[in-house]
């Protein structure tokens, strides 16, 4: 009977932790830049930060809207802003007067 002689080739070998390499490095790689990965976990906390400034900015602007409007109420009408807002409308002011001009807020 004849037998064959193999000679033992190291490829096979290879083909398993290669394959594992590879899947290890496809699922790291997404694990750091993937949408729920720890780059993008950095990025949302930055973003968090600017909305809270925008946010604050907000807060504050709508408060001193309030107390502008608090002023204007039936009974606690200050004169001083009931003055200021008229010339502001009417567009007038006195001779005597130095007039500032503001740019306009963004919205």
């Amino acid at each position: 009977m004849w037998t064959r002689q193999h000679k033992q080739r190291n490829t096979g070998r290879l083909i398993i932790p290669s394959l594992c390499v590879a899947f290890l490095a496809y699922f790291g790689f997404h694990a750091y830049h993937g949408e729920f990965g720890i780059y993008s976990k950095y990025r949302l906390e930055a973003e968090t930060v600017d909305l809270q400034g925008k946010l604050d900015a907000v807060k504050a602007r709508r408060l001193d809207l309030q107390r502008r409007v608090q002023l204007l109420h039936q009974g606690t009408l200050e004169k001083d802003m009931l003055d200021e807002q008229a010339r502001k409308a009417l567009n007038m002011s006195h001779a005597d007067e130095i007039t500032i001009m503001l740019p306009p807020t963004v919205r």
